[in-house]
């Protein structure tokens, strides 16, 4: 049984910080891309940031040069670093995996869902 446990969402003021992680169960966490999504009221749910087992990552336009994912495949824990963190950026953060990896040539890649969300943690930024 596949379980992601997100934790670490709460409020932050504009220009703060925050990390979120996300912990894995019933999968082998090594060998498994993983994603970070979010879902804003009244919007649909969007990538954020994702990373594959060999620490290729790809983030969202919206958040290139202000979040960080990582993970510690001995906890089986994904991370999510939010730096410099806007009023947008206010939204429930999902965590999703194992994603599908396709590899295109020159390195880059896209990353397709699994079925398995976490519960969401919630992130809101004041102004």
């Amino acid at each position: 049984q596949v379980q992601l446990v997100e934790s670490g969402g709460g409020t932050v003021q504009a220009d703060g910080n925050l990390r979120l992680s996300c912990t894995a169960s019933g999968i082998t966490f090594r060998v498994s891309a993983m994603g970070w999504y979010r879902q804003a009221p009244g919007k649909e749910r969007e990538l954020v940031a994702t990373i594959t087992s060999g620490w290729r990552t790809n983030y969202s336009e919206s958040v290139k040069g202000r979040f960080t994912i990582s993970r510690d495949d001995d906890k089986n824990t994904v991370f999510l670093d939010m730096s410099k963190v806007k009023p947008e950026d206010t939204a429930v953060y999902y965590c999703n995996g194992p994603g599908e990896i396709n590899s295109y040539p020159g390195g880059g890649y896209s990353y397709t869902a699994s079925r398995y969300w976490g519960q969401g943690t919630q992130v809101t930024v004041s102004s």
